[in-house]
């Protein structure tokens, strides 16, 4: 068995204030790995680390980027263990997105209608907590409660398949990890 890794946040960013607004969710980006050391984090955000467009699949790190100017954030780190194959799979997945980063796009109107409950997959185009749970839906790694499409990030606090291992700062589950 092998453990795959979901990291959700709250930014101080527009977009997620925005989402925090429409949701009151405590947490509005949702992001996977596959080393215990959160390195790299594969999602669909921002592209250059600070402006939000271009946006689409992308690798998220600690010591550089976004994250590493903005490490006082709230986070949950998730994990899910899974059989070696099925975390392969997952795998390949995300790297095979961010190898062919450059073909996708930000589904901005999917966050619009994922929040209305109406399912969207225009190709090509995924937000973050979609992203995930793409991965998670190709690779067979649990059966998820709703469409790929219709997965918020609080969606992953309540799958029961999913062990939490750390609530608080960002900044503290860096230095307890050693990211840095």
């Amino acid at each position: 068995m092998k453990t795959i890794y979901i990291l959700l946040t709250r930014s101080d960013t527009f977009l997620s204030k925005l989402v925090q607004l429409f949701t009151a969710d405590p947490y509005t980006h949702a992001s996977i790995s596959f080393d215990e050391c959160l390195q790299p984090l594969y999602s669909s955000a921002r592209k250059n680390g600070e402006t939000m467009f271009p946006a689409g699949p992308t690798t998220e790190v600690f010591h550089r980027g976004f994250y590493y100017k903005h490490q006082d954030i709230p986070c949950a780190l998730y994990e899910l263990s899974v059989p070696d194959q099925v975390y392969e799979l997952a795998r390949r997945e995300a790297q095979q997105f961010a190898r062919d980063s450059d073909l996708y796009s930000f589904n901005i109107l999917g966050l619009i209608l994922c929040k209305l409950g109406i399912p969207f997959h225009p190709k090509y185009k995924y937000f973050c907590s979609q992203f995930v749970a793409e991965i998670l839906y190709r690779s067979a790694a649990l059966e998820l409660p709703k469409d790929t499409s219709l997965m918020k990030p609080m969606d992953y606090t309540r799958l029961p398949q999913l062990q939490c291992r750390y609530r608080g700062l960002l900044r503290e589950l860096v230095r307890t990890r050693a990211l840095i």
